[in-house]
């Protein structure tokens, strides 16, 4: 099969490594890639927001399938684009990504498909927003209902916060049109924790779990970002809770979205809070996290070309899915200043130094223009995820530190707490005594 995946970060650089594991692909492209994937398939100039600029490449390729990596290419309806010109590709509709591009439409299917979820309001009307807050509980969280590139959530310790945020979303523009609808929600405390199936609309694949960590600096402390890492799978993962999460969210959302007219094939991928009170759902999203992708396409033991090209084509109860154990952690290198102002264009050294059980995904990379093809510089605020694996936490997390010290880039930073919660077991074991 020839195969073109959309998307140039640490999740695509992901997704190509897991193809190429399949005897099934012939040829392989990643639009617009990194210096990582253009090691191991063929990078492309195309937009991957241009819907017809996709379809056009497609057929020029000759191409099987299009794995679409980002949300905002789902959200813009390339998929309906592609399949529409026969061009067979994985992930959701327009119609089935609003679970992700709409914050008021998740929570809606969600209340209809009897999800367990925090209590919300959705608003559009700004004193009407504002009003609420009056007799709200502190915290509560704010968000946007749009696509906000992950910065559209704010959790507000008090109504002045809530009102500052409010008036940022909905007045001020900051998210733009995103903004003109926000969901304002009870807050929650727990252990978060990203849950992903495959499913082709009907049947859902057994199901995988990764923790991450969102927040800039070591104990959680600092500005939210995209990811500075994950681990999976959770010590406190279990086929019984794999058995009740697809009971009781997995399932009910996707058959309420084929009730609606809206069947979901892809990734379905829920963030989901371990609260001493049973289990909640605080999101759901239309494609792979990232750095999430980089431990769970490195679990999948089946085929995973196999498997995306069942999802597309509803054939997902034919294939036996099966995920490896083995403790995986991933740390991720980032630029100074990243999340916020951060440079470009650094050289970065020691990605050829080679150690056991580990491996070194591109995010924010690129080669350098005019070297000779080895040099490659910083091209984003997070640069490379470092992944790890062995036969326990500890190792694992030597195994990614010890190839992560490795490499450097001027004004290079990292968490150096990335996993190591799973040596401490204190103050956890209420999680597998949870419910729904």
């Amino acid at each position: 099969m020839k195969v073109l995946i959309l998307g140039s970060g640490g999740r695509e650089h992901a997704l190509a490594r897991g193809m190429l594991q399949s005897s099934k692909l012939e040829t392989l492209w990643v639009a617009e890639g990194n210096a990582g994937t253009s090691e191991i398939a063929t990078n492309l100039q195309l937009n991957i927001e241009d819907n017809s600029a996709v379809v056009q490449a497609a057929r020029d390729l000759g191409v099987d399938l299009v794995v679409v990596g980002p949300e905002v290419p789902l959200a813009n309806g390339v998929v309906d684009s592609l399949t529409g010109a026969g061009i067979s590709a994985f992930g959701p509709t327009k119609s089935a990504a609003r679970i992700e591009s709409s914050k008021s439409f998740a929570r809606r299917v969600m209340q209809e498909a009897g999800v367990p979820s925090p209590t919300f309001e959705v608003f559009t009307d700004l004193g009407m927003a504002l009003t609420y807050l009056e007799t709200s509980r502190y915290p509560i969280v704010i968000k946007a209902d749009g696509l906000a590139a992950g910065k559209g959530v704010i959790i507000c310790q008090t109504q002045e916060e809530a009102t500052a945020a409010i008036l940022t979303c909905m007045e001020e523009k900051i998210f733009g049109e995103s903004g003109n609808t926000i969901v304002v929600e009870e807050f929650l405390e727990g252990q978060e924790v990203s849950v992903f199936g495959f499913t082709d609309g009907t049947t859902i694949s057994p199901l995988i779990a990764a923790c991450d960590y969102k927040k800039v600096g070591d104990g959680d402390v600092g500005l939210n970002t995209g990811g500075m890492g994950c681990f999976a799978p959770p010590d406190f993962w279990s086929n019984e809770l794999d058995q009740i999460l697809s009971d009781t969210i997995f399932k009910p959302v996707i058959k309420q979205l084929k009730r609606e007219g809206s069947p979901y094939q892809g990734i379905l991928y829920a963030g989901l809070m371990l609260t001493k009170a049973g289990i909640k759902t605080l999101e759901f999203n239309c494609r792979f996290g990232d750095p999430e992708a980089q431990v769970i396409v490195s679990l999948v033991k089946s085929d995973l070309l196999d498997v995306m090209g069942a999802c597309a084509e509803g054939t997902l109860d034919q294939i036996d899915l099966r995920f490896d154990t083995t403790p995986h952690v991933a740390v991720v290198l980032a630029s100074g200043g990243y999340p916020a102002n951060y440079r470009t264009g650094y050289l970065i050294s020691g990605l050829s130094d080679e150690t056991p059980n580990s491996f070194v995904f591109h995010a924010g990379t690129k080669l350098l223009e005019g070297s000779d093809g080895d040099s490659v510089v910083t091209n984003g605020g997070r640069v490379l995820t470092v992944l790890g694996w062995g036969l326990d936490w500890s190792e694992a997390r030597e195994n990614a530190y010890n190839r992560l010290t490795r490499i450097s880039f001027e004004n290079s930073y990292y968490r150096s707490d990335i996993g190591s919660q799973q040596q401490d077991v204190e103050g956890r074991a209420w999680f597998p005594k949870i419910t729904i």
